[in-house]
């Protein structure tokens, strides 16, 4: 079974939110339909570090992009922050790079490298044009205090009804991603040996979820 399969993947627009392998989501989805013969752009509407191995296209104009996708039919597309190094949202509009590619996939939001996250007030950045919202979750922070394992722990706690030290249940999990609400299915990611708990979890969630293990390269079907 495909990522694309799995996660039926449409073409245009799709979100990428949560933590614990957005970022390589991106990078195996977009190889993965790229192997397919279809044109694929990676972009942010926050702040991502350039793709190695992918071309990473700064600030382009239409026509630039157009020929670049001609030849390499995975690039990612941003505008460069020096500061940092990082890449934030394109300046050609979301509308366009649709127009210009089969598949746009987008990370909506940052987790500071932790495997869970609650989203604060302002995110996930979710463009209007996305057709399908895609959450991830690592499960390596399943057994984990809540400061230990989650991005913007104060708010994980207090959606989940446990405090800051209390290590993070199925339960638990599936208690702060029914309370956002914000995907149309959810990817537990590094699931590997954590089956049980994936298929708990998933049994307590409002939408499908797939275990999976992205670096593997192990992918099951949806539980729903």
């Amino acid at each position: 079974m495909t990522l694309k399969e799995l996660l039926e993947i449409r073409p245009g627009v799709t979100a990428v939110i949560g933590s614990g392998g957005k970022t390589t989501l991106l990078r195996t989805l977009g190889a993965e339909l790229a192997a397919g013969g279809h044109t694929v752009i990676l972009c942010t509407t926050t702040k991502i570090f350039p793709f190695t191995g992918i071309v990473n296209l700064i600030s382009p104009g239409e026509s630039e992009l157009r020929e670049v996708l001609d030849t390499h039919r995975l690039v990612c597309v941003g505008a460069l922050l020096p500061e940092t190094g990082k890449l934030s949202a394109p300046e050609i509009s979301m509308v366009h790079l649709a127009r210009m590619a089969e598949y746009v996939l987008v990370e909506a939001d940052g987790s500071a490298r932790k495997p869970l996250k609650a989203h604060g007030e302002w995110e996930p950045v979710i463009p209007p044009e996305s057709n399908q919202t895609v959450c991830v979750l690592g499960m390596s922070g399943l057994g984990r205090s809540v400061s230990e394992a989650a991005h913007r722990p104060e708010r994980f706690a207090a959606l989940a009804g446990i405090t800051e030290e209390t290590a993070v249940t199925p339960e638990a999990a599936a208690r702060v991603l029914n309370a956002e609400g914000l995907a149309d299915r959810y990817l537990l990611n590094q699931a590997e040996g954590k089956r049980t708990l994936a298929e708990t979890l998933a049994a307590l969630l409002n939408r499908p979820a797939a275990p999976v293990s992205l670096e593997k390269g192990a992918y099951e079907p949806c539980l729903l």
